[in-house]
């Protein structure tokens, strides 16, 4: 199966040769995961970086049956960034195929494993000084696919979301909020209206 790449540059220009060079290495992640459909790889260059060693972003978002994989890298060149976010999304796949092997064998048969499109937030953009606090300059939408508890605690995990995931709750048929706390648990927040 071949994996369809798309390729975008942020505040950059992408030389003929890095992009073929991200078109093949990203190609490659098939052979991990046969499942995968399509890749996105958004490549930056962060001018007012602190740090030289973080003037170029990678970030490479992949799609596989209902599953996002997602993983960002920084480095001092566009092609060292690329080499280490290819590098931390096939750890990310490594651990998604066992957790993903574990779920089957946990309940000794084949159990399908239904989880949500989400895209993760960007990096926070800075706000202009004429704008008020308070007023909203962003707005997402995503595609959901229902899942329990246990799978929606998982693709937070897998997206890198550290902080919260929204979800569509197979079990109570409405959306929940999965936060992380203070103390390293989880917990739930369940809207009733009324």
């Amino acid at each position: 199966m071949t994996v369809a790449v798309q390729i975008f540059a942020r505040d950059t220009n992408i030389s003929g040769s890095l992009q073929e060079y991200i078109e093949k290495k990203v190609s490659r992640l098939d052979r991990y995961l046969p499942s995968l459909t399509e890749a996105r790889v958004d490549v930056a260059e962060a001018r007012s970086a602190r740090s030289a060693m973080d003037r170029w972003v990678a970030q490479l978002t992949v799609h596989m049956r209902g599953v996002v994989l997602r993983a960002e890298e920084r480095s001092a060149e566009p092609y060292a960034a690329v080499d280490a976010v290819l590098d931390k999304m096939q750890r990310q796949i490594r651990r998604y195929k066992g957790k993903r092997w574990l779920n089957r064998s946990a309940d000794g048969g084949l159990e399908a494993v239904a989880v949500a499109e989400m895209e993760e937030e960007d990096e926070a953009e800075p706000a202009e000084a004429a704008e008020p606090a308070g007023v909203v300059v962003r707005r997402k939408r995503f595609a959901m696919t229902p899942m329990n508890e246990e799978e929606a605690l998982e693709q937070m995990q897998l997206l890198g979301h550290t902080s919260f995931f929204v979800f569509y709750n197979a079990d109570t048929n409405r959306i929940n909020v999965l936060y992380r706390r203070n103390d390293g648990n989880y917990g739930l927040i369940e809207p009733e209206i009324g």
